[in-house]
């Protein structure tokens, strides 16, 4: 059964701390990565029966100390197995010596395997606490690995793959599949590092619980179990104006698919009441294509101030197909005492002064949520996009506090991140959300959840959900339309 434990995605450095803490509890840390080489090996029988031999390469620490150990176990079994080692075998020290010397092996060099039909290279080089680029020794080993074809079960990560960001140092292999411990990291979720990592398997191998926890941070994969108690309750009382009044702003007539997508999208995940506020003349548009969506006129500041006059008025989304920058930048002055997805035309509308888009959310008591793709990230945030020393998670966590917004980093790696540090990483998302108007339906779904009452970090989260879930139900060759339509509240 899953549980919040099961969720944690645990840096390196965490990681590292957690295994000197169970060291000192008393646990064996030799025991620990006996547990981990016998994961590795019956993954390796358990998935590969077919295979003629397994190739184990090993690297210097504890991680070619797992190699070492899966490469007994397999002989053990009656496997035909072959070491290979990269660098000078004698200068392995503690655990990871007493693992060569209990194998009974004596490897070959890195550089003198050449692949063979039938082979599985089990890749023992380098785990998670890589943080510098490869050897040119192992980058043409991982070359000459790729161009043969030959399956890859990786030893906590693929070598060469950032255990932090995700990211290639130099080069990695590509797994089929990877065997980790206890936690994922956050490169196992990152991209490109989930492509990287293949199937990924997460072996428990007897560290406590209270040690994971005490040093796992506020950083998790994106799930239910995390935001579902947050969400509202429906009972047999209820009526609209308990489920929330969304108002979506439009663009003029010639724009108004985007805020029909993210109005529908909004209702259909459950709030009561949502109204399209669009400038008069693309009222004859959407009274036309819109049914269950109210609308109403709204031309300029003064019009939002008399809207904002009535308190059920309180949750806004602004941005998709807007338009008029300046306009944004007026609204977004009125509403900082609202809750607000801000979307599209209303982050590119403060390209020029982010800083002024951050007093504004800052200084105020709404709540916000701040929804930028790459491009647009890059735009608020440039410093902070071109800092390859950050991973994903980083820049959105240090984005959130500068900007006093929850972040939701969109992608194929979706991150939300709240100031108070908390960030999840999403991982339900299919490839065919990658199409115009997904991020105006994403924005809607958000939008309804906050005006439900939801707060703010838990209503970005489980919004970034369903719409993974939506974009599965929807479909491969799905349009936004596709999308809205599949859109559904959590039940």
């Amino acid at each position: 059964m899953k549980s919040l434990l099961h969720l944690l995605l645990i840096d390196p450095v965490a990681m590292a701390r957690i295994d000197a803490a169970t060291g000192q509890s008393g646990i064996p840390l030799y025991d620990l990565m006996e547990r981990a080489g016998q994961a590795v090996a019956a993954s390796a029988l358990r998935h590969y029966p077919e295979a003629r031999r397994f190739v184990v390469l090993c690297g210097g620490g504890n991680n070619g100390g797992d190699g070492y150990v899966a490469a007994r176990v397999l002989l053990q079994s009656g496997a035909a197995v072959t070491v290979h080692h990269l660098g000078d075998v004698t200068a392995l020290k503690g655990d990871a010596r007493t693992a060569f010397e209990r194998s009974g092996m004596m490897p070959l060099p890195l550089g003198d395997y050449t692949a063979m039909t039938g082979d599985v290279v089990i890749d023992a080089v380098f785990g998670a606490g890589l943080s510098r680029d490869i050897p040119s020794e192992l980058h043409r080993m991982i070359d000459a690995v790729t161009q043969s074809r030959v399956p890859v079960l990786g030893v906590d990560l693929p070598s060469g793959l950032c255990g932090r960001r995700g990211v290639p140092l130099g080069a990695s292999f590509k797994a089929e599949r990877t065997v980790t411990f206890m936690a994922r990291k956050p490169g196992h979720l990152l991209m490109p590092g989930r492509e990287l990592c293949g199937a990924l398997e997460v072996f428990d191998i007897g560290i406590p619980s209270r040690i994971l926890t005490a040093h796992a941070g506020s950083v998790m994969e994106n799930d239910p179990l995390v935001w579902r108690d947050a969400l509202p309750r429906s009972d047999m009382e209820t009526h609209k104006f308990r489920r929330g009044h969304l108002t979506v702003f439009s663009g003029p007539p010639h724009a108004t698919g985007a805020s029909r997508m993210t109005a529908l999208s909004a209702l259909k995940t459950g709030a009561g009441i949502v109204t399209v506020a669009a400038p008069k003349e693309a009222l004859d548009v959407l009274s036309v294509t819109l049914t269950a969506v109210m609308n109403t006129a709204l031309d300029n500041a003064d019009d939002l101030q008399r809207w904002l006059d009535d308190r059920r008025h309180g949750t806004f989304v602004l941005g998709p197909g807007f338009g008029d920058l300046e306009k944004a930048r007026q609204f977004v002055s009125l509403l900082g005492d609202k809750a607000v997805v801000l979307d599209a035309d209303a982050i590119t509308a403060f390209k020029d002064r982010p800083e002024a888009l951050f007093d504004r959310l800052t200084s105020r008591t709404g709540k916000f949520v701040l929804t930028p793709h790459e491009g647009e990230f890059a735009r608020l945030f440039p410093d902070l996009a071109v800092d390859a020393a950050l991973s994903k998670i980083e820049k959105a966590q240090v984005a959130s506090v500068r900007s006093g917004a929850v972040l939701v980093y969109k992608g194929a790696d979706t991150v939300i991140a709240a100031p108070d540090g908390r960030a999840l990483v999403n991982s339900n998302a299919p490839a065919s959300l990658a199409t115009a108007g997904s991020g105006d339906v994403l924005a809607g779904i958000i939008g309804a959840l906050l005006a439900q009452g939801t707060p703010t970090f838990e209503a970005a989260a489980a919004g970034v959900w369903l719409h993974g879930e939506a974009g599965s139900r929807a479909g491969a060759g799905m349009t936004a339309e596709d999308l809205a339509h599949a859109v559904r509240p959590f039940v």
